[in-house]
């Protein structure tokens, strides 16, 4: 709002009127300048979607930063709209993209919390679980994040089993699986040449009740038979091997095994 005063006839005014007066002329200046005394006053929020559609077109640029400045100016002061539940979304999304997955899973679980029937919720879960299984590591380290992507995968094709993203899902169950079986295998191995058997059974009892149907399963069998013939249960060792000699002949585990069997009979 402009003022009728230049600034030249206030001075004018005031030189004839007493300090008191000079401070309230001149705050009046300021007031009807637009201006504030403590600096420039903050700028107007765009419109809603105005930020959001400035907020996807720096996300597909990889501007993270800024686009999720954008989706936080709408989850702020555009809380009631339908913008909101998205923008939570696509602040976790800018994480997951940049990747800073921690930050995501923090994002996404908030999302989960607040808008479990939400029409993209089971994309939400789906970035979830990707969260944690892009985080899974080798064998050899641990596998704290491949079993949580397992819960986030199974809880997804569960609560969405229509979701286009299930099938996908449903992949990386097994794969995930397979990941933590292997790893049961390895401590089974390790504990192995240690001559730790107990430790080493204890294992392949998981892998067999927990992971029954996993690609380990005949090596797991040969390892069990081998613990046994080093405990001297040779009458049990042999059971392992025809078991597996059985179920698994054309494996290259089941191969061994025969040849195990054979050698026990000359």
């Amino acid at each position: 709002m402009g003022s009728p005063y230049t600034w030249t006839q206030f001075e004018l005014l005031a030189m004839k009127r007493s300090p008191r007066v000079l401070s309230v002329l001149f705050l009046a200046v300021a007031l009807l300048s637009g201006c504030s005394l403590f600096g420039k006053g903050s700028k107007p929020i765009p419109p809603v979607d105005v930020l959001y559609r400035d907020g996807q077109t720096r996300l597909e640029r990889s501007d993270f930063e800024n686009a999720r400045d954008d989706f936080q100016k709408i989850v702020t002061h555009y809380a009631d709209t339908e913008y909101a539940p998205l923008a939570r979304f696509l602040i976790a999304e800018t994480y997951y993209r940049e990747p800073l997955y921690d930050k995501a899973i923090k994002e996404l679980e908030a999302f989960m919390a607040f808008y479990p029937s939400h029409r993209i919720a089971d994309l939400a879960q789906y970035r979830l679980a990707l969260s944690y299984y892009n985080q899974s590591k080798t064998v050899e380290q641990d596998q704290t994040n491949t079993a949580k992507a397992l819960d986030a995968l199974r809880r997804l094709v569960k609560e969405y089993p229509d979701s286009r993203y299930a099938p996908d899902a449903l992949s990386k169950i097994d794969l995930s699986r397979e990941r933590l079986a292997q790893k049961e295998l390895w401590i089974a191995n390790y504990n192995f040449t240690r001559q730790n058997y107990a430790a080493a059974l204890q294992r392949i009892d998981a892998i067999l009740k927990e992971y029954p149907r996993t690609l380990v399963v005949p090596e797991t069998l040969y390892l069990l038979g081998e613990i046994l013939t080093a405990q001297g249960k040779s009458a049990d060792a042999q059971r392992a091997f025809q078991q597996l000699a059985d179920q698994y002949p054309h494996t290259d585990w089941g191969r061994r095994a025969s040849l195990r069997l054979t050698s026990a009979l000359r």
